[in-house]
């Protein structure tokens, strides 16, 4: 990745079951809704160490619902 890569994230509403690891292991990236369901927080990021943070939160998504684009 270079210095001027960013990401686009975005949860999968039809798959979250609102198990709370993304938001648990990257609050600044995700919340939850009043179902208990992951939201995102930011569409777009560029900060280098909360791309981190987005990786290992879809690596730890047991339904795969979190989506992570390079850009």
């Amino acid at each position: 990745m270079g210095s001027n890569t960013g990401i686009d994230l975005r949860v999968d509403p039809d798959k979250c079951q609102g198990h709370a690891r993304c938001s648990a292991l990257a609050p600044e990236l995700f919340q939850l809704d009043e179902f208990g369901n992951a939201r995102e927080r930011l569409r777009s990021c560029f900060d280098p160490a909360l791309i981190e943070r987005a990786y290992v939160a879809r690596a730890n998504c047991p339904e795969e619902a979190i989506i992570v684009s390079e850009r």
